[in-house]
């Protein structure tokens, strides 16, 4: 698919006029974010926006309704936290990294030299701003999402480059892995036709593959993430610390709920956005996890899996978004997840629907389709019963 215009994804920068105001989008590559950091998105949308922050299913934030002329400051505010520190690439900084650190690579490291020298490499400003890089430390989470250009940890010592979802046969040790995905997305530019934005959509991407020399043996990608969605609560422990993850439901975050994350990040020594729609809290001390949990859990957010919300994703709607048919929000808020996640999209578009197996709730001018089937909001959650035992 080649194209004759540049994609109109929205950054901090390049803010999209959205039907409440303008929408920011913060790219935070690797999942890299301290405790100050995080206030300070936090603080950014209570004082210029809507007073929400979003999380994305690229593991970004987004601040939504922002004031007329407040970029300029919502730029300054984010440089000076450190969440800005190219202007010409910033769009394209989206790298996604394994968020729970257990795997058999250090994968937010190599996405950080991705990025560092993505943002040294004046011709990947040309990237779209949907083209992804992914680093998966073997546990078979990110490399699911079918990333542009991913890294898949095999062997403690052996890397395998990834394109769209299936192997190039290219293999590379950590140390040189973030070189090997930089000439991947160098390759995509000097093959594509026109304006494709994804690796898909190259006529032949394999072409891309044999420009950097395949030498291992095909494995088989997988193409379903884990069941990440309801990975809330204490997720494992190990040297007396627990890592621990939090739902923000449907994705949005109060100023309130920013400010007890932001604490508990504190204790954690930091914390990493997912592309769940969660966060992680990397280190919490065994003794006060528990605390900390029930502290999350009593400001609204989900720390339970089997908590109604946990799973349950949805688009910004009405009435943020001009061409949602639907309060989608508002609906999705009456209907719980279940074993599956639940995804209820505005439009046709589709915005931020997960990847992999997802129950989808699609509005239209004839209703809510739900697996093919047109329901009244009301019908719903039977329909999406229906739906789950069909899976």
């Amino acid at each position: 698919m080649s194209r004759t215009e540049r994609d109109a994804c929205p950054g901090a920068l390049r803010v999209h006029a959205a039907a409440d105001g303008g929408l920011a989008r913060v790219r935070v590559p690797g999942g890299a974010l301290t405790p100050e950091q995080f206030r300070a998105l936090g603080s950014a949308a209570a004082e210029l926006a809507d007073g929400t922050l979003e999380l994305t299913s690229r593991a970004n934030f987004q601040v939504r309704g922002l004031a007329a002329g407040a970029e300029h400051e919502l730029a300054e505010r984010l440089s000076q936290a450190g969440l800005l520190p190219s202007v010409t690439h910033e769009r394209v900084r989206n790298i996604i990294a394994s968020p729970y650190g257990n795997g058999l690579l250090d994968a937010r490291a190599v996405a950080g030299e991705i990025d560092r020298i993505l943002c040294a490499t004046p011709r990947l400003a040309e990237l779209s701003g949907r083209f992804l890089f992914a680093v998966d430390d073997g546990s078979a989470d990110v490399i699911a999402l079918r990333p542009d250009v991913g890294l898949f940890a095999l062997e403690p010592d052996v890397v395998a480059l990834v394109l769209a979802g299936r192997d190039s046969c290219a293999r590379s040790t950590p140390d040189a892995a973030a070189g090997l995905a930089i000439a991947a997305a160098e390759a995509f530019l000097d093959l594509r036709a026109g304006q494709e934005w994804r690796m898909s959509e190259l006529a032949d991407a394999g072409r891309v593959a044999a420009r950097l020399g395949p030498t291992g043996e095909p494995v088989e990608v997988p193409a379903t993430p884990p069941a990440t969605h309801a990975q809330v609560g204490a997720v494992f422990e190990r040297d007396g610390r627990v890592t621990a993850a939090v739902g923000a439901p449907l994705g949005r975050l109060s100023r309130r709920q920013v400010d007890i994350i932001t604490a508990a990040s504190e204790a954690a020594g930091g914390l990493r956005p997912t592309p769940w729609r969660t966060l992680v809290l990397p280190g919490l001390p065994v003794a006060a996890a528990a605390r900390w949990l029930s502290e999350l859990d009593a400001n609204g957010l989900v720390v339970d899996p089997s908590a109604a919300a946990a799973g349950v994703t949805a688009c910004t709607g009405r009435p943020g978004c001009a061409k949602a048919l639907a309060d989608v929000r508002a609906d999705a808020r009456r209907v719980p997840a279940g074993d599956l996640p639940v995804h209820w999209s505005g439009c046709a578009r589709r915005c931020g629907r997960p990847q992999g197996r997802v129950v989808e709730v699609l509005a239209t001018e004839a209703g809510y389709e739900v697996d093919g089937e047109f329901r009244t909001s009301d019908e719903v959650p039977a329909a999406l019963g229906a739906a789950r035992r069909k899976r």
